[in-house]
């Protein structure tokens, strides 16, 4: 999405309300609710602009395929949230008045994330899948059983509410689709996600 275009969302959507299925939350620059607690890691660890694991940075957006999921992470019961910039090289924010939205200075990996709101921008060349293992390698945070970035112990995973066994990096990003990691206890249960005012 060009920054134009959000900035534009964003204002169209001041006067939206309406409720929330995540934890309270207002409504951030892409329709969704921004996310709650401290970020899980910084964005600036991530890669800065050579190739991760067959994805690229180009100098812009790609959108010949161009799909959104969420990610949700809980430490603990506490909720942490995905800071904006993980993918966007040199990221330049803007406040839309529903928050920070940014967009890349230098290059876009075709996996990043434009706003604090847990949505994964996933927007490629050709159409294929890509998976939760993929975006937290360009991130350069550790994903498996027993971490998620930063935070270590017995990892719970969710998507679109029902759980996933196996290796938390094999999720595969899929269009309003809903992720979400419990690392430790207690492990809240599925939180699902509010797409109705996302246009996206």
């Amino acid at each position: 999405m060009a920054l134009a275009a959000a900035v534009a969302l964003g204002l169209a959507l001041q006067g939206c309300g309406g409720p929330a299925t995540k934890p309270a939350a207002a409504e951030g620059p892409e329709g969704i609710a921004v996310q709650t607690g401290p970020a899980l890691a910084p964005a600036s660890t991530a890669a800065n602009g050579a190739p991760v694991d067959g994805i690229r940075c180009d100098a812009s957006e790609q959108v010949a395929y161009h799909i959104h999921s969420h990610l949700l992470v809980f430490v603990n019961g506490q909720p942490r949230s995905l800071p904006y910039g993980i993918g966007l090289v040199a990221p330049v924010a803007q406040d839309t008045g529903l928050g920070t939205f940014a967009h890349a200075d230098r290059c876009y990996y075709w996996l990043h994330v434009h706003a604090g709101d847990g949505i994964i921008h996933i927007e490629s060349p050709t159409q294929q899948t890509y998976t939760l293992g993929q975006f937290f390698a360009l991130w350069r945070q550790p994903l498996s059983s027993g971490a998620v970035g930063p935070a270590t112990g017995a990892v719970t995973a969710y998507v679109n509410g029902k759980p996933f066994t196996g290796d938390p990096g094999t999720i595969p990003l899929k269009n309003h689709e809903d992720i979400q990691l419990d690392v430790g206890t207690p492990a809240p249960a599925p939180v699902s996600v509010d797409w109705s005012h996302a246009r996206l």
